[in-house]
């Protein structure tokens, strides 16, 4: 994500998404009854004559939409703004959608912006050029590739070693077979500066990466190895809640905050310095007991905490908004969406 610039008289922010986990930064910024404002593609109207409007081709214009609907689609990383255009060379007042990519810059005018929005915004900044991270969770029968963003974990693929029963030739589907076709996969996914991760339990993770540096000595020379008690997104979940110990992996986004709503579950599980629920945790910032405060990201895009963020940081407290695209933002969720661990009982 890049800032582009600011304008105060049309209280905007102009901003290009470089990825597609900016997108889903958008999707969190961006609300019902702002005014967005980008490149899109439209009709041209043409008078053919007083009764008639002959349809003219689709030309690249600037419309402004007061935005009514936001749709966020996942697999194809789009963001999806529907509205009445309020702004632009034609057609005002009628609906428009626009297409939101990676590349589309655009203006986000609103009627006031809330800190947290424009932390989110610079927090995107922050974490375009941190890494993101390629994980092999694997065992002898079946391997699972994938990725995590910024917002979550994202499953890739599922290879099957088919060493088991008859449903391929053994001779063909041995263990290269296996690996190549994992480490083919990886290649797909994997970019300049992403840390590739091997996991799970027993020897295949080891045996994998011997025929990782023998195939593709760039991709596995610098991987990690971690040993898991289950393979799949299982593994990666067990992985990410125990820490991996590489520093790289450990200040991911997403790392923090599995790390952080683990810390919050071990508290609540021996009735210590954790509390959840919005009326206790606001009672607990009033009396300036909050160390960490724990928001998931759905409440924050839909509600105003800035009084309640404010009041925690005043206290020196720290703020973590948490993805509900992973495990842990599911487990925060469960809990109402918004805990605290506290310096002290109160």
């Amino acid at each position: 994500m890049r800032i582009v610039g600011r304008d105060a008289s049309t209280n905007s922010i102009k901003v290009m998404p470089e990825t597609d986990e900016d997108l889903w930064h958008l999707y969190n910024v961006v609300e019902e009854g702002d005014v967005v404002t980008a490149s899109t593609a439209r009709r041209e109207e043409k008078a053919a004559d007083k009764l008639r409007a002959e349809r003219g081709e689709r030309k690249r214009m600037t419309l402004g939409v007061r935005v009514e609907k936001i749709e966020f689609t996942e697999d194809e990383f789009r963001l999806r703004l529907l509205g009445t255009i309020e702004s632009g060379p034609q057609d005002i007042g009628q609906y428009h959608t626009l297409i939101i990519e990676p590349g589309t810059a655009l203006a986000v005018s609103k009627e006031e912006w809330r800190r947290t929005q424009v932390e989110r915004l610079e927090r995107a900044v922050k974490d375009t050029n941190k890494p993101r991270i390629v994980f092999v969770s694997l065992d002898q029968d079946d391997a699972t590739v994938a990725v995590l963003r910024q917002y979550g974990l994202k499953e890739i693929a599922v290879i099957r070693s088919g060493r088991s029963g008859k449903m391929y030739d053994e001779k063909k589907r041995g263990s290269d077979g296996y690996h190549e076709e994992i480490i083919s996969k990886v290649q797909t996914v994997m970019e300049k500066g992403m840390p590739l991760v091997i996991l799970g339990p027993g020897f295949e993770k080891e045996s994998l990466v011997e025929s990782g540096r023998k195939i593709e000595p760039e991709l596995f020379s610098g991987c990690y190895t971690y040993h898991t008690g289950q393979c799949g997104m299982t593994g990666i979940n067990e992985l990410m809640k125990t820490g991996m110990g590489a520093n790289v992996l450990r200040e991911s986004t997403i790392g923090i905050e599995m790390e952080t709503v683990e810390r919050l579950m071990e508290e609540i599980s021996k009735d210590g310095l954790a509390t959840y629920g919005l009326k206790e945790v606001t009672e607990a910032a009033t009396a300036g007991a909050v160390e960490i405060l724990l928001i998931l990201d759905s409440l924050v895009r839909d509600n105003n905490y800035d009084a309640l963020i404010k009041e925690v940081e005043t206290q020196k407290g720290e703020v973590i908004v948490i993805s509900n695209q992973h495990d842990s933002g599911k487990r925060l969720s469960a809990l109402g969406g918004i805990a605290a661990i506290l310096r002290y009982a109160f």
